[in-house]
C-alpha cells in the first residue's frame, strides 16, 4: 500500500504525524511553538468548531489570510468537517474576492482582520453586502466584523471529540479538498477542483524524492493560497515530520534571521527569493550552514544562480520543477544528482504515473527537441474547473490530456524544457519570440539581476521585445550595453529593441511577474 493511500485525507496526515512524531516540533510561528500532538489537538478543536457552525460535506469555505499557524489549523478544520477550502489571494481587492466567493458558492468566510492594512470582511460588507459567504464569517484573530477566532473555537464545545474524529474518518481520497482559483493575471480566475488523494499522492512522492526528513525545518515563503506554499510547503512537511515555519510576507533580512535562529534546512520558492537572499548586504553575518534542500520553479534559472545557491547559501540540493494549478501544480521535476546544466536548462522528468507529450497546433506529437504545446495526462490532472464545463472541455480533452497552454520541448533524456506561455509569445517579422527564453538568455549578462520581456508594437516588424531590467547593485549599464550584449548572444529577432531600467519588477503574491502591469507602464 502506498503511504498516501494509508493517509487517505489531508486532516488524517496530522493524526498519523501525531502518532509518528509525537512531541517533535511541528509548527513555529513567532512565539507559537506546537508539537505534532499539539497540532492534532488544535486541528480537532477546529473540526469541532466547524461542525458546530454547520459546515459539512462539500460546503465551500473561503480562507483569506497570510501564511500562519491559524491558516493551517483553519484549513484542517474546514476539511475535517468535510468542507472544501477555497484559498483566496491576499493581494486581491474586495471585488476580486467577491467574484471568487460567488463563483465557488462559498457559504462561509475565514479572513484576516488586518493584513497589509486590509480588513477583508469589512471591505466585502461595503462592496457586496448580499454576498452569501458573509452569512458566516470568522475574523482571524479578531476584528470588528464576524466571529472572533476565540469565539469560533468556543462553538466547538457543542460537538464532541469523537464526532470530529468520525467526520475525519468519513473522508476519502476521492473527496474534493480544495478549489484553487488561478491567479487571474489575465481574465477572471477559474476554480481548479482538486482532491485529497491527488494532493497526497503528488506531494508524498515529491517530498520523499526531495529527501525531506524529521530533522528538517522548512521556511515556507510562497503564499498558502498557492499550491507552492500549501501543498509543497506545510502539507508536504507534515507528511515527513518536518518543522513548518510560515512567513507571512517575504523580507530577505528577516528570512536570514530565521534561517540562522531556527536552523532552517529547506526553502522552496521562485528565483527572486534566492536572488534577494544572495544580494542582501548583511548575508555574511548569518550562519546559513543548515540550508540543505531548495527548489526554484520557473523557466529562467541561470547556472550562475544555482552555483551561488550552493556556494553562498550552502544548499546541497538545488532542484527545478514545473507544474500548474490544473495539474495539482506538479508535472515534472529534476532529481537530486542531476547536473547543474540539467537543473538550469530543464524542469526535469515527469513524476511517476504522469505522462507528458509535446504537440503541434494540429495536436500531433512532435519529436524530441522540437517545440510545441505541453500536454499532461495522469492522476494529478484536475477534474475540471468549478461550475465551468465549457472551460473544462476547452482545456481537458476527451482522452484526458490537459492542454497547458505552455510551450516547451522534451530532450532525448525525457527532460522538459519550458520555452514560454503560448499566449505571451510575440511575432518579430514572422519569427515566434518567447519572452521566457529571451529572459533566460539575458540573465547570462552579469550586470542584470532580474529581467522581464514583453512584446511591443513596431511599425516595421509588427512586434519587438522590450526588456524591463533590474540591474545588480553597483552595476553601471545602459540600454545600449544590454542590446549590444544581446546581439552577441542570441538570434537577431530575439534581441530586445528597447530596454527600460526599473528598481523592481511588479509581482503578484505568488511572485509571478505581472506582465500586464509592464504593458500598462510601457503604454503610459
Amino acid at each position: 500500500m502506498r503511504h498516501d493511500q494509508e493517509l487517505k485525507s489531508i486532516p488524517n496526515v496530522v493524526r498519523v504525524a501525531a502518532r509518528r512524531f509525537g512531541d517533535a516540533p511541528a509548527l513555529v510561528d513567532g512565539d507559537l511553538r506546537l508539537t505534532f500532538r499539539e497540532l492534532e489537538t488544535r486541528m480537532v478543536e477546529a473540526v469541532r468548531s466547524a461542525l458546530a457552525l454547520g459546515i459539512g460535506p462539500g460546503d465551500r469555505v473561503g480562507l483569506c489570510a497570510p501564511n500562519s499557524a491559524e491558516w493551517i489549523v483553519t484549513a484542517l478544520g474546514i476539511q475535517g468537517a468535510g468542507g472544501v477550502v477555497v484559498p483566496l489571494n491576499t493581494r486581491f481587492k474586495a471585488a476580486e474576492i467577491s467574484y471568487v466567493l460567488r463563483k465557488s458558492g462559498a457559504r462561509a468566510l475565514f479572513a484576516a482582520a488586518s493584513f497589509l492594512g486590509t480588513d477583508y470582511i469589512a471591505d466585502l460588507r461595503r462592496t457586496d453586502p448580499e454576498l452569501p459567504a458573509l452569512r458566516i464569517t470568522v475574523s482571524m484573530p479578531g476584528g470588528p466584523e464576524g466571529l472572533r477566532w476565540s469565539q469560533f473555537l468556543a462553538h466547538g464545545e457543542e460537538v464532541t471529540e469523537a464526532a470530529a474524529h468520525e467526520s475525519i474518518d468519513r473522508l476519502t481520497a476521492d473527496d474534493v479538498s480544495d478549489v484553487m482559483f488561478t491567479s487571474g493575471t489575465t481574465g477572471h480566475p477559474k476554480g481548479v477542483v482538486l482532491t485529497h488523494g491527488q494532493t497526497l499522492r503528488a506531494y508524498g512522492w515529491m517530498s520523499t524524492a526531495y529527501t525531506f526528513a524529521p530533522s528538517d525545518s522548512f521556511l515556507v515563503i510562497p503564499p498558502f493560497f498557492h499550491c507552492f506554499g500549501y501543498k509543497a510547503g506545510w502539507l508536504a512537511s507534515l507528511m515527513h515530520g518536518v518543522t513548518v515555519i510560515p512567513m507571512a510576507v517575504f523580507d530577505a533580512g528577516r528570512a536570514l534571521e530565521i534561517i540562522h535562529q531556527e536552523r532552517v534546512s529547506i526553502i522552496l520558492g521562485p528565483p527572486t527569493i534566492f536572488h534577494d537572499l544572495l544580494n542582501h548586504p548583511e548575508r555574511s553575518g548569518y550562519d546559513l550552514s543548515s540550508l540543505r534542500v531548495s527548489m526554484t520553479g520557473g523557466t529562467t534559472i541561470p547556472e550562475s544562480l544555482i552555483r551561488a545557491m550552493k556556494k553562498d547559501l550552502s544548499f546541497d540540493i538545488v532542484l527545478s520543477a514545473y507544474g500548474l494549478t490544473e495539474s495539482t501544480a506538479l508535472v515534472t521535476t529534476t532529481r537530486p544528482g542531476d547536473t547543474e546544466e540539467t537543473v538550469a536548462r530543464t524542469t526535469g522528468r515527469p513524476i511517476p504515473d504522469v505522462e507528458v507529450r509535446i504537440a503541434d497546433d494540429a495536436g500531433r506529437e512532435v519529436p524530441a527537441g522540437r517545440d510545441g504545446e505541453i500536454l499532461v495526462r495522469g492522476y494529478n490532472v484536475t477534474r475540471g474547473y468549478w461550475d465551468d464545463p465549457e472551460a473544462t472541455a476547452a482545456t481537458i480533452g476527451p482522452d484526458g490530456w490537459l492542454h497547458t497552454g505552455d510551450i516547451g520541448h522534451l530532450d532525448t533524456d525525457g527532460n522538459l524544457a519550458i520555452v514560454d506561455r503560448k499566449k505571451e509569445m510575440f511575432i518579430v517579422g514572422g519569427f515566434n519570440a518567447y519572452p521566457a527564453e529571451i529572459e533566460k538568455l539575458l540573465l547570462g549578462y552579469e550586470p542584470i539581476a532580474q529581467v522581464a520581456v514583453i512584446g511591443v508594437p513596431d511599425e516595421r516588424l509588427g512586434e519587438v521585445g522590450c526588456a524591463f531590467v533590474v540591474p545588480r547593485p553597483g552595476a553601471d549599464i545602459g540600454a545600449q550595453d544590454v542590446i549590444a550584449w544581446a546581439r552577441e548572444h542570441m538570434a537577431n529577432f530575439k534581441v530586445p529593441r528597447q530596454v527600460r531600467f526599473v528598481d523592481r519588477l511588479p509581482r503578484n503574491a505568488s511572485q509571478k511577474v505581472l506582465k500586464h502591469e509592464l504593458r500598462a507602464r510601457y503604454e503610459g
